[in-house]
């Protein structure tokens, strides 16, 4: 073993070096202040003589925080390799701890296992990092003084970072690309706002604007997430850039973002790396990227990429290959390879890639057995290599959302789980598991991963993991996998589901927050957690309930329109409510999601959903009656039925409206400048559509009698500016368009008043006091206010001339019961089309 002790001066490395350099410029923001250069300068200095001149190994817990930072650059400005280690992973931190033995351990104190070496290091390492998805594990890149040095001064070239910038830290310390943002910055004496909060969190924007950061760094995932807060509406006047790696992004998402960057102010940065190399391999120039969103654009300053020939490539094809002076010396797997010098000269990434003729790089696939899941980029091989050391013998395959595990044996399912989970840094609910006699091979005798991943794909019946809200959004929505950021809205919930949701959710929380169907469910299982923890031992007593405002309007009305039509009583309107209703939760459940491809799959699932229940049922009664005409099966009563006497298509005028309503703003949706519209003018758009509706309803056409859903389409959207007004100007002016435009509607005065009245609510009101009881029979009404107006006609007939009342029982009865089974049934049909694949993969894997 050969100890070597060295000179920090020259050993060390220089951003690190050369911090008292940048003088008093703020260098770190924190909560508790500003430390400037000359401050953590102070600070570094201090922590290096204690470390000393002599090298060791250091372990540093790697998270943002103060200490943190400072036990990183003492020990780079000293000369002493870093072992970074996870510092949200107690597990990984052990097992990095156990493999390497390090001299130093590093954490909000500084413990030193001893006061020499075990190890013989090489004067040129300076960091070791985890490869990106094997966090912890013994593989580790070696990394040189002039990779650290190089590819910071290389980021900041094609960044145009001076000292006025300031970046929020967005990604781990211990993340290679959250790390890359640290030292570039400390390089040309910028700023770093020093935090661990999520984009999601509203105090996170706030700290981004008060300290008028420049800058933040994304993983795709971070890029749905601000999807879900509403980034393209927020003013922020200092940000200068945004960057993402860590994955591949969407080219949709990329070109949205470029042109929301360009429209306020700011350049988006698409990047390419590995941690073998430093960070950061390729970028994107940003005037390039509404035009070129699938690529990952040219090397960085002082690097090169090359295509190396592959095998089965298409022509123009190649591994991509870099080389540069930010290319790792090569991998550790144990101790004795720190003392190894440069064992790597040129980086094969493992991607294929092509060069378009302008000369801009785009990844096409993958060579090797990786994958990316939350922008940790996985090697399923060594996944099966740590499943067998475990005595568990494996396939895995993985796509970017997750990963999917068969295995032999009688081990657990959630055994294996935790394993893959703890080795690989991976939340459990995002690995699927199968348990199977014999692994499935191909004829050729190697595995067969698609049918590793047919078997391993949650069928119907599988079960959710996590707390009970995240079970009963799995129950409710048929969803498998529920994720802590994923919400009500983001998962598919609509109108139909919103009432299931709310009442279940009411008994696990207690009281709804007000906006719950965008609330993260990770916040929403907290929140129940403390209710539960609160009620502990306490004496039980009664709680208050509360029914949602839209869901008790649902019931109401409903017994409002089958009450008026079986003539229990006089009240209509009720159904003109609905269209209101309807036009609040489109606002509500298909504009709330950002992406607008998600957009328009949600809305276009929801209006299937109510149109195989009215077709289903009309066309069993076209069938079964003289009722009706094909027109009405098909919901074009309106624009083909004939007009008799014993054609009842004005029945179902509610849902021809309704649907009419959803097709053409889903066509409208389809057209980006729409979509753009609508989220630059949110309140002001609806209230335009209303006004142009009052065409129908004025009669304004002369000469022209216009149809029923042209007359109503400005309640529609009505309920649509509703859910749109936040403010309480737009509350008075939306409500005094309801008080001006309804009256006169029918010249009854008590039907009018029911419509404002429903509508006046709907604006100032959230929800309403109510009971257990009360509740759950609202929310069985409400959810099934559609399927009740569409039988109630054919089971109130035999009835109504006997009892009136028992008329009116019976059709709300009949009609939730058709609710509860047009799901099911849609459930069926869907693993009726999910089963002939599933069996072919069997089959495959029998074979």
């Amino acid at each position: 073993m050969t100890l070597v002790a060295t000179d920090p001066s020259t050993s060390g490395v220089p951003f690190a070096r050369d911090l008292a350099l940048h003088g008093d410029r703020p260098a770190l923001i924190t909560d508790a202040g500003v430390l400037t250069y000359s401050d953590l300068a102070e600070l570094v200095a201090e922590r290096a003589r204690f470390l000393g001149v002599r090298r060791r190994l250091v372990m540093v817990t790697g998270t943002n925080r103060v200490h943190a930072l400072v036990n990183y650059l003492a020990a780079l400005s000293a000369g002493h390799p870093v072992l970074l280690a996870p510092g949200d992973s107690p597990t990984a931190f052990e097992a990095l701890r156990a493999a390497y033995d390090p001299d130093v351990v590093a954490g909000e104190t500084v413990h030193e296992v001893r006061a020499t070496s075990a190890h013989e290091l090489h004067p040129e390492l300076a960091l070791l990092l985890s490869t990106s998805g094997s966090t912890g594990s013994p593989k580790l890149v070696r990394l040189s003084r002039e990779n650290l040095q190089a590819n910071a001064e290389s980021i900041g070239t094609y960044l145009g970072l001076t000292a006025d910038d300031r970046a929020a830290t967005t990604l781990p310390m211990h993340y290679c690309y959250g790390l890359s943002v640290i030292n570039s910055h400390l390089l040309r004496g910028a700023s770093l706002l020093l935090t661990d909060l999520s984009v999601v969190e509203p105090e996170f924007w706030r700290l981004f604007a008060a300290h008028r950061a420049t800058s933040f760094a994304g993983v795709p995932y971070t890029f749905e997430l601000l999807d879900r807060v509403g980034f393209d509406r927020m003013t922020l006047p200092s940000l200068r850039y945004v960057t993402q790696a860590g994955g591949r992004l969407d080219p949709q998402r990329v070109r949205r973002f470029a042109a929301l960057g360009r429209r306020a102010g700011w350049d988006l940065f698409v990047m390419y790396g590995q941690t073998e190399a430093t960070a950061r391999m390729a970028y994107l120039p940003p005037e390039l990227a509404e035009h070129s969103p699938h690529a990952i654009g040219v090397p960085v300053p002082g690097g090169s990429l090359h295509l190396s020939p592959a095998d089965d490539a298409p022509d123009g094809v190649g591994e991509l290959v870099y080389r540069g002076p930010n290319v790792m010396l090569g991998y550790a797997e144990s101790p004795a390879d720190l003392a190894l010098g440069r064992t790597v000269h040129e980086l094969r990434t493992g991607d294929l890639a092509r060069c378009t003729p302008g000369g801009l790089f785009e990844i096409v696939g993958r060579r090797s057995r990786f994958t990316k899941i939350f922008g940790l980029r996985l090697d399923l091989q060594q996944i099966e290599a740590r499943l067998r050391q475990a005595g568990v013998a494996a396939s895995c395959t993985g796509d970017d959302d997750s990963l999917a595990v068969a295995y032999e044996g009688g081990h657990c399912p959630e055994h294996v789980r935790q394993l893959v989970a703890e080795a690989h840094g991976l939340p459990a609910r995002v690995i699927h598991t199968a348990a199977v006699a014999e692994l499935p091979r191909l004829a050729s005798g190697k595995p067969d991963y698609p049918a590793v991943r047919a078997l391993a794909t949650p069928s119907e019946a599988a079960p959710a993991l996590g707390s009970d809200v995240h079970r009963t959004f799995a129950r409710v929505l048929g969803h498998h996998d529920i994720r802590d950021t994923d919400t009500f809205v983001s998962l598919g919930g609509d109108s139909l589901s919103y009432v299931d949701m709310s009442i279940k959710l009411e008994q696990l929380l207690g009281r709804l927050p007000e906006r719950w169907h965008t609330t993260p469910v990770g916040e929403l299982a907290a929140t129940a957690e403390r209710t539960t923890a609160a009620a502990g031992s306490a004496p039980p007593r009664r709680r208050r309930v509360r029914v949602d405002t839209t869901v008790a309007l649902r019931a109401i009305a409903i017994v409002l329109i089958v009450g008026s039509h079986i003539q229990v009583f006089d009240l209509p309107g009720g159904a003109h409510v609905l269209i209101g209703v309807a036009g609040f939760n489109f606002a509500r459940f298909h504009l709330t999601t950002a992406e607008r491809r998600e957009r328009v799959r949600h809305l276009a699932r929801s209006t299937a959903r109510i149109v195989l229940g009215a077709v289903t049922w009309i066309g069993a009664m076209y069938l079964l009656t003289d009722d009706y005409e094909p027109a009405s099966v098909f919901l074009l009563g309106y624009l083909f039925a004939p007009e008799h006497a014993d054609n009842y298509w004005w029945h179902f005028w509610f849902v021809e409206a309704l649907v009419y309503y959803l097709l053409i703003l889903l066509a409208a949706l389809c057209l980006p400048a729409f979509d753009r519209l609508e989220r630059r003018r949110p309140f002001a758009l609806p209230l335009a559509l209303a006004t142009v509706g009052l065409i129908g309803r004025y009669q304004l056409v002369p000469g022209v009698e216009l149809a029923t859903p042209l007359v109503v389409c400005w309640l529609f959207a009505l309920g649509w500016a509703i859910a749109r007004a936040e403010r309480t100007w737009q509350r008075v002016a939306v409500s005094a368009a309801v008080v001006a435009t309804v009256p006169g509607l029918f010249g009854d005065a008590g039907r009018e008043a029911v419509i404002v009245t429903g509508l006046l609510v709907l604006v100032w009101i959230t929800d309403l006091p109510s009971l257990p009881l009360l509740n759950r029979v609202a929310a069985l009404l409400a959810t099934s206010s559609m399927y009740i107006y569409l039988t109630h006609w054919q089971i109130f007939r035999p009835i109504d001339d006997f009892s009136r009342p028992l008329a009116l029982i019976a059709s709300l009865i009949f009609g939730i019961g058709y609710a509860l089974t047009v799901p099911r049934a849609a459930a069926w049909l869907r693993a009726s089309w999910r089963r002939p694949a599933a069996a072919l993969a069997v089959q495959r894997s029998a074979a």
